[in-house]
């Protein structure tokens, strides 16, 4: 009996000192990291009061890999060659495309500023078209993906294996037999329903396809939180696809309980495709460790438009957000009004600050996000941030139609973004992302319109109902705002 007690006394004393030990290492290291002050806050709370979960947790959820580099571009020969294009434009951009331009000179900070941080190239000469639903952004991708005659990349963060994600692999398959190099690449988490014999049976019929940051216990564990959110296609160099929508039906038909999925892609003709492509490469030599150097797949073509477009990627492989940062440029300096849709709305406290400050100095700024959320506690933390947005005079909108997954912005009739990213903590830290910036008054002024028809079909939520709501709905608000910093 007393040889029992005392090993489970040794046993017991053990276990609470690995355990200590371990918070202590924990601690020291995001103290190390300068992180932000809150997050760790966050994430001391839960190892402290979740004991052994939250070590769980912290080493699923919290580890912070940027720094760590997931991802290193250094050396890739595509990557190189952007980074010094991007440098001549930083170093002297009016002698590129001629900033005698009203609009690129009034925005021309940003376009620095996208520059330095991700390197994103201002390319000339681009046809955009704007793409306002799934059914739409289908119809014209299907069309070019049987145009293609060289090679189609693709890379997704959901593929579903529903009817138009069938059919979409049918028609790779199709490509596949013709000759057609194709590659493709989809996220682990993302697209989950993706099993081995998938990949086989695709790679049987000539398809090259890589799961994302496979997550494979306990190898991969530490990245199930940083998850490949782009959508990107790449046709034959000449035609690119990135937004918003993903691989699957409910983009099409909608959802019970939800109604339609509203969403939104963008076409790309011209030299922003080489960026699109580059994005890309980078992304499958991380998958395959094969770089992507033959000229065919950054072809000459000749000027197709007249929209200015840079297309920025962040995420853990970079050493700035740069596409958070572009955001708060585009709200800091807009002068008349910005517009914003995001399916979940919990910014940091750089965005937060620039929107509240905008609004206060007389800039019409609005915000449409969904009232309806396919995430529950998402849902709930973005509605913990808008009673304070109303107060800066902020105009919030709950989408009434359907579900908005748009993630797109439009400033003063000169610049509008539309790409992968929320406007929330995991795409501006956690999630690889990609959004197109394009500098063109048509264009910003036709996605204005899309907006005025979104707030046609949204509510304008007022200060004085927002307050009326139960206390117990505040309360769920706030703690999962408290949430929000880890997810």
């Amino acid at each position: 009996m007393w040889f029992t007690d005392n090993l489970s006394s040794i046993i017991y004393t053990f276990v609470i000192v690995t355990y200590v030990v371990s918070i202590l290492v924990i601690v020291g290291i995001m103290i190390l990291e300068n992180r932000n002050p809150l997050k760790s806050l966050s994430w001391i709370l839960v190892l402290l009061l979740l004991p052994m979960i939250g070590i769980g947790l912290y080493i699923f959820f919290g580890q912070n890999l940027r720094k760590q580099k997931i991802i290193n571009r250094k050396g890739l020969e595509n990557h190189d060659y952007l980074l010094s294009v991007a440098h001549n434009q930083t170093k002297d951009l009016s002698q590129f495309y001629g900033l005698n331009n009203e609009l690129l000179k009034e925005k021309e900070r940003i376009i620095q500023l996208l520059l330095f941080n991700s390197h994103s190239v201002l390319t000339a000469g681009n046809r955009v078209k704007l793409l306002n639903s799934g059914s739409e952004k289908f119809e014209v991708l299907f069309e070019d993906l049987r145009k293609a005659t060289k090679f189609i990349h693709l890379q997704y963060y959901i593929i579903e294996k529903d009817e138009i994600g069938k059919r979409l692999m049918e028609l790779l398959v199709q490509k596949a037999r013709e000759g057609v190099e194709v590659r493709v690449i989809v996220d682990d988490v993302g697209s989950w329903k993706f099993k081995d014999k998938d990949f086989k049976k695709l790679r049987a019929e000539g398809i090259e396809i890589y799961s994302f940051l496979t997550v494979r216990f306990p190898t991969f564990t530490s990245k199930l939180n940083y998850r490949n959110h782009r959508k990107i296609v790449v046709v034959d160099g000449q035609v690119g696809f990135l937004g918003g929508i993903n691989v699957a039906d409910r983009y099409i038909h909608g959802r019970p309980g939800y109604g339609i999925w509203r969403d939104t892609h963008l076409k790309v003709e011209g030299d922003a495709v080489n960026t699109l492509q580059t994005i890309f490469s980078i992304d499958w030599y991380f998958v395959s460790q094969v770089e992507m150097l033959d000229k065919k797949y950054y072809p000459a073509r000749e000027p197709l438009g007249n929209k200015m477009v840079q297309i920025s990627s962040s995420g853990p492989d970079t050493d700035w957000p740069a596409i958070m940062m572009g955001f708060f440029k585009i709200i800091t300096t807009a002068k008349k009004y910005v517009y914003i849709a995001s399916p979940y709305f919990m910014p940091n406290d750089s965005i937060s600050m620039a929107l509240k400050t905008a609004a206060m100095g007389g800039v019409d700024v609005r915000i449409i996000i969904p009232e309806k959320s396919d995430a529950h506690v998402s849902r709930l933390s973005s509605l913990s941030f808008l009673k304070e947005m109303m107060q800066a005079d902020v105009k919030i909108y709950f989408y009434q139609k359907g579900f908005i997954h748009s993630k797109t912005m439009v400033s003063d009739d000169m610049v509008g973004s539309v790409g992968s990213a929320n406007m929330d903590f995991r795409s501006f830290e956690q999630n690889f992302e990609a959004t197109a910036f394009v500098y063109n008054t048509d264009f910003a002024v036709e996605l204005k319109d899309q907006f005025m028809q979104d707030f046609v079909d949204s509510k304008r939520l007022t200060l004085h109902e927002w307050k009326k709501r139960p206390l117990g709905q505040k309360v769920k608000e706030s703690l999962a705002r408290l949430l929000s910093p880890l997810l």
